[in-house]
């Protein structure tokens, strides 16, 4: 089993400052609790991290496939308790495709190969709260 491990070290007031493979990054809050707003929150790279993941994987079945893809979008969307620890209760995926004859069977088998057997995100979050997605596809 592989083992990973990150640092944050506090800059002041509500920031801190990590690196992630080789890439800094400060996260911070608002000023309304006491942040600079440097960075973004933390809970939303929860969001980046899921269409990232899975993006990748999608995009790369798809090449393996040829699919001519000219344009693809991976949105995330969630919804968040009213009560502390406010967290994420469910979250859905919006895979956007554009291209011409897009085959909608390659797809979906990239999606389904991404989601039960690819995305390491996914499957953290699906043990933690409900995970759904939907295909919308742009013919040019």
């Amino acid at each position: 089993m592989d083992k990973f491990a990150i640092q944050a070290d506090w800059i002041d007031g509500m920031a801190f400052e990590t690196e992630v493979n080789g890439h800094k990054l400060v996260i911070d809050a608002n000023e309304s609790v006491g942040g600079k707003n440097r960075g973004p929150r933390p809970k939303p790279l929860m969001l980046v991290a899921l269409a990232g993941c899975t993006g990748m994987d999608v995009i790369s079945i798809l090449k393996k496939m040829r699919e001519d893809v000219k344009k693809f979008r991976v949105g995330v969307e969630a919804l968040q308790t009213d009560e502390h620890p406010k967290h994420y209760s469910e979250m859905k995926i919006v895979y956007e495709f554009w291209g011409t004859n897009l085959n909608k069977d390659n797809i979906n088998k990239a999606i389904t190969l991404s989601q039960e057997k690819y995305c390491g995100v996914s499957a953290t979050y699906k043990k933690a709260m409900e995970l759904s997605y939907e295909v919308v596809i742009h013919e040019e």
